[in-house]
């Protein structure tokens, strides 16, 4: 069951999603500083992840199993580009974490799952630690991409910090392959995080009706993500399991918020007939716009997933390297 939105002092009604809502956080209002103390065994257990993926990935490199050998097979010498894959890992955990703290959003601004054994004060600090720490791992993929081209560059090392800079965090600096897209997509979706991210904690200044139409944005850093991922992800650079694993696991992201705008969790925002909506009739036609469109995603992502068509590319034969040039 949902329960009705509770009342602030105020008298603006609090989002059930909104960090701070359950009475135990309006008592002591949750700061940067404590969210980031409670973070840190969060993210003792991202870096675990981490170091365990990138133990795979340069396993994989050294055997020559790897998609990475056959998209860029200069890669296969692991002393040089040891920071490529160190990057790799940090982005995959980034991925992860922050597909579990959208999953862990949805679920609180939509209806509370019976078997959910945290309370929800408990999953509102976890789903806002989860975030700080999916910032940290876009940061560190960054700066290890960065790093690694600093380390390649043979020109003198002001010129290679420059050069890894304005390629690495400046938009269109990044001009090769599929890089002149996916490598802005990469750098939208940091850009978004951090601000969105630490706008909680000014939400009593820019107001809880500001803030709550900000955070909704979280879902297209997401987005973003997922598709810098699928672009230029040289793990899932090939069609296989591995890449449609990627698509299948947006299903339950793509269904919890269908579930979260069918059913959401303040009465404001449900979707009643034209005719007695309270808002707008543009306003009830772009609310249900939104759920017919995401019904479509759905649709779109299962035909994915069934057919096995996800957009990678073809697999190259066993006897020739690829040509590709993926810097």
């Amino acid at each position: 069951m949902t329960s009705s939105p509770a009342r602030s002092a105020s008298g603006e009604a609090d989002d059930p999603a909104v960090p701070g809502a359950d009475s135990g956080e309006r008592k002591g209002r949750a700061t940067l500083r404590s969210d980031l103390r409670a973070s840190l065994p969060d993210g003792v257990v991202a870096l675990v992840v981490t170091a365990a993926v990138f133990a795979l990935l340069y396993h994989r490199i050294r055997a020559e199993t790897s998609s990475t050998v056959s998209v860029m097979p200069f890669m296969v010498d692991t002393g040089e580009f040891w920071m490529y894959f160190l990057s790799q890992a940090f982005g995959w955990s980034a991925l992860l974490w922050a597909w579990i703290t959208v999953v862990l959003g949805l679920l609180l601004s939509g209806p509370r799952p019976s078997w959910s054994r945290l309370s929800g004060q408990r999953l509102e600090r976890l789903h806002r630690t989860m975030s700080l720490n999916s910032i940290a791992l876009i940061a560190a993929h960054a700066l290890l991409f960065a790093a690694q081209l600093v380390r390649s560059d043979t020109a003198r090392w002001y010129s290679a910090l420059g050069t890894a800079f304005v390629e690495t965090f400046v938009p269109g600096g990044y001009d090769s392959g599929t890089g002149k897209l996916a490598i802005p997509l990469g750098q939208a979706a940091l850009y978004l995080a951090i601000p969105l991210g630490l706008l909680f904690y000014v939400r009593h200044r820019i107001g809880p009706r500001t803030w709550r139409v900000l955070h909704r944005f979280v879902i297209v850093v997401y987005i973003l993500s997922v598709w810098h991922t699928l672009l230029y992800g040289t793990n899932v650079w090939y069609d296989g399991w591995f890449r449609t694993a990627v698509w299948l696991l947006q299903l339950p992201v793509a269904a919890l918020l269908l579930l979260r705008l069918v059913r959401p969790a303040r009465r404001s925002e449900k979707l009643r007939g034209p005719r007695v909506h309270p808002g707008s009739p543009m306003g009830w036609a772009l609310r249900l716009s939104g759920r017919l469109a995401v019904v479509g995603v759905i649709l779109a992502l299962i035909g994915v997933v069934v057919s096995g068509n996800d957009g990678g590319r073809t697999v190259p034969p066993a006897d020739t390297s690829s040509s590709h040039d993926h810097d």
